[in-house]
């Protein structure tokens, strides 16, 4: 009886792996699908920038069409009323200019309309094409988090089942928070230099069809608007990087590095001042510390901008001989700390990574007071020299 009531185990791990398999198969090709809707949305861009300067150049010809077709009315109204001083050869060529200009200018407006109606429904198209591909973005993403939760916390359940609620909510959590960092990557990335990127590619062919329609002013103009997105995508990618890890933060340290970025915050957030001040001896400290108190005091600061809706912060750092105090005061609308919403992932993340260090946090906030969040991280000893 007791063999019976056995689970299992390698019938279990082959149906866990089929089910495996199955998922990882619909999200590349869900991938695949997304993928593909990309660059039709792309093309479909490209053809719409197209038209917009077709109905651009339409729009003169229309113009210059009409100053030339009330020219020639009026040239025929002279010959209309002088009719004896014309002969017949010069009043025909009147009556034939005005009908010629007419019928170019209906044209052109027919044309006109035509681009226009183009240019409509290829923006409603670009529309649908782009909720498809947010669809299809957020199922990847959702499949991503099962596949890892598969992968990790259910390969291991026996030990899994011996862990606290908390913990295994907290490790969905930070696969969750994985992915929507790294979906929040990509489209910062598709959205920014790869769309300027694109951007430039598609002017570019445009420039020698501005040069040969409208001259060498206005290509020269779009060559310098061209230089102009170059260097703006060249900046979001610099930033980007800094993002993922600030390069500075290795070869300067903690100080100069965080002056840095408190400055870039206070440029991509007009209204914000960030006064920081580091008090008692600089001085280096191991990579991993340097590395967690800066995501400390970007987590806060973010936390005060974002949510706290602060226009002041104060972010202070203390050397001492043994530990780091680090203290982040913000003029926001506070929270109440008793009732922390569920679901704070900042909050519990900072205090994992605390907890990593041996350190210790304590929040004060007060509605519409402000927060003010107060972080201790002992050193090592080996980390007392100066350098």
């Amino acid at each position: 009886m007791f063999q019976d009531d056995q689970i299992d185990i390698a019938s279990l791990d082959m149906i866990f792996n089929r089910m495996l398999e199955t998922i990882t198969n619909s999200k590349d090709d869900i991938f695949i699908i997304s993928e593909q809707s990309r660059r039709s949305f792309e093309e479909m861009q490209q053809e719409l920038e197209i038209v917009r300067q077709e109905i651009k150049i339409m729009i003169d010809e229309t113009d210059s069409s009409e100053k030339l077709l009330q020219l020639s009315k009026h040239r025929l109204v002279i010959v209309s009323k002088s009719f004896n001083d014309h002969s017949e050869e010069q009043i025909r060529v009147a009556y034939e200019n005005t009908n010629n200009l007419q019928l170019k200018v209906s044209l052109c407006k027919e044309k006109e309309k035509q681009l226009r109606d183009k240019r409509d429904d290829l923006e409603r198209r670009l529309r649908a094409l782009y909720d498809t591909i947010e669809r299809a973005d957020h199922i990847v993403n959702q499949v991503n988090v099962v596949i890892s939760f598969l992968t990790t916390d259910l390969k291991n359940v026996g030990a899994a089942l011996e862990q606290a609620k908390i913990k295994q909510d907290f490790g969905i959590r930070i696969i969750k928070a994985q992915e929507e960092e790294r979906k929040r990557l990509s489209r910062e990335i598709h959205d920014g230099p790869a769309q300027m990127m694109a951007n430039v590619l598609m002017r570019s062919n445009l420039i020698d069809r501005i040069f040969r329609e409208k001259g060498a002013d206005k290509a020269l103009q779009e060559i310098q608007d061209l230089k102009i997105n170059v260097r703006n995508a060249l900046s979001e990618v610099r930033r980007i990087i800094y993002d993922l890890r600030p390069m500075a933060l290795d070869d300067l340290g903690i100080t100069p590095t965080l002056k840095k970025y408190l400055s870039t915050v206070m440029e991509y957030n007009p209204g914000v001042d960030i006064q920081f001040m580091s008090y008692n001896n600089e001085r280096r400290i191991s990579s991993d510390y340097e590395v967690a108190i800066f995501r400390l005091v970007q987590e806060c600061v973010n936390n005060a901008i974002k949510h706290g809706k602060s226009t002041l912060i104060h972010v202070k750092i203390e050397w001492l001989r043994d530990e780091i105090n680090v203290v982040v005061k913000d003029n926001g609308k506070g929270f109440d700390t008793e009732n922390v919403r569920e679901g704070s992932f900042g909050i519990i993340g900072m205090k994992e990574r605390i907890d990593l260090l041996r350190g210790n946090m304590n929040i004060n906030s007060v509605v519409g007071k402000g927060t003010t969040v107060l972080i201790k991280i002992p050193l090592p000893i080996e980390e007392e020299e100066t350098i």
